[in-house]
């Protein structure tokens, strides 16, 4: 079978003029001057949170993504990579309300989602009043989500699925805009409880961090031992979130992208038809539906992100890694090879150039 070619003069012409771009799409001129604003708040996002977290500049790239698309990500990097105060810090600059939930052997739903107490009332009745849990907030860190029971994962990731929860036969709608980033630490795995196949599938993206380089840890050193603390500065309010999540929705794809993405998909399934021989022994599962969702959505937010009127195969091939990594399960051969998952899905994305 030869190899599809995606990098076409389509890619090259979607950054036309606003007005011929959105008179044969979606787009309108509203959305027109709503891309250019939201590119202009997401640069000065990017600026705010250089004030405290040094480096990380992807990292921040594919969180903003994932919120805009209305999805949750997975945070993976050992202790001190200054997850929580990234988190901490993007919702302070977004005006949104943050909660973080450290996940233990002994956490139970209810710690997550609040229960029913009772109260007497100023009548001298006893009623039972419901107490909201830490999950009712916009942006929700769940620290060591694989350290909690499978019980309490399962009510985490109900919140995610249908933001809402039901305790004791009432159904309880959560905050808008919602977003859940769980993190996990790849060291430490005694006593763990690692989410099943299917769980990891709700994340969106799945963000690794890596150690900062020897300058920007000099800098962090720098910043952080000193006595003053930075500022941050709010550049969005939730209802503007809500907006510019509704307008990434009606980002135009070309058809080409759409095939791209159903094709990168179906790669990775080592019993498809289009599965490269090389991938077969190193794959025992591949990515599902889920995936052409997700890198359709990503790809859509990072055009937005950036200031595009429409997805380019740039938008899906930079989105790529982060939304199939989690999403293939590798064999023991790949494993005792030192093939990571990641590396596999880079070899597939390049094999498209």
């Amino acid at each position: 079978m030869s190899q599809t070619r995606f990098r076409s003069n389509s890619d090259d012409q979607i950054r036309g003029s606003a007005e011929h771009i959105a008179g044969k799409n979606e787009l309108n001129n509203g959305d027109v001057d709503a891309i250019s604003r939201l590119r202009t708040s997401f640069d000065r996002l990017s600026q705010e949170l250089a004030k405290v977290i040094v480096g990380q500049r992807e990292t921040i790239d594919q969180l903003a993504i994932c919120l805009f698309a209305r999805r949750h990500a997975l945070l993976m990097g050992v202790p001190g990579l200054a997850k929580t105060l990234l988190v901490s810090s993007l919702s302070e600059c977004l005006s949104l309300q943050f909660s973080r939930i450290q996940f233990t052997p002994d956490l139970m739903p209810m710690d997550i989602t609040g229960t029913d107490i009772l109260q007497e009332t100023a009548g001298g009745r006893r009623e039972l009043q419901f107490v909201p849990g830490p999950v009712f907030a916009n942006i929700v860190l769940a620290d060591e989500i694989n350290r909690a029971p499978p019980k309490t994962q399962a009510a985490m990731l109900e919140a995610m699925q249908e933001q809402r929860i039901t305790v004791l036969g009432k159904t309880f709608t959560l905050h808008s805009p919602f977003m859940v980033l769980a993190t996990q630490n790849p060291v430490e795995q005694e006593g763990t409880y690692p989410l099943p196949e299917a769980q990891l599938d709700r994340f969106m993206s799945l963000i690794e961090l890596d150690y900062p380089s020897e300058e920007e840890e000099i800098l962090i050193a720098k910043r952080t031992t000193g006595e003053e603390v930075p500022k941050l500065e709010s550049v969005m309010t939730a209802e503007e979130i809500i907006a510019h999540q509704l307008l990434v929705r009606r980002i135009p794809v070309p058809e080409h992208i759409y095939t791209f993405a159903a094709q990168l998909v179906r790669r990775t399934r080592p019993d498809g038809e289009t599965a490269p021989a090389w991938l077969k022994p190193l794959v025992s599962w591949g990515a599902g539906p889920r995936a052409v969702q997700n890198l359709i959505l990503g790809a859509k937010a990072r055009a937005a992100l950036h200031g595009n009127f429409m997805v380019s195969s740039d938008d899906l091939r930079a989105v790529a890694p982060a939304v199939l990594t989690h999403r293939i399960i590798t064999t023991f051969a790949a494993q005792a090879e030192r093939f990571s998952a990641k590396q596999i899905i880079n070899r597939l994305v390049a094999e498209f150039e």
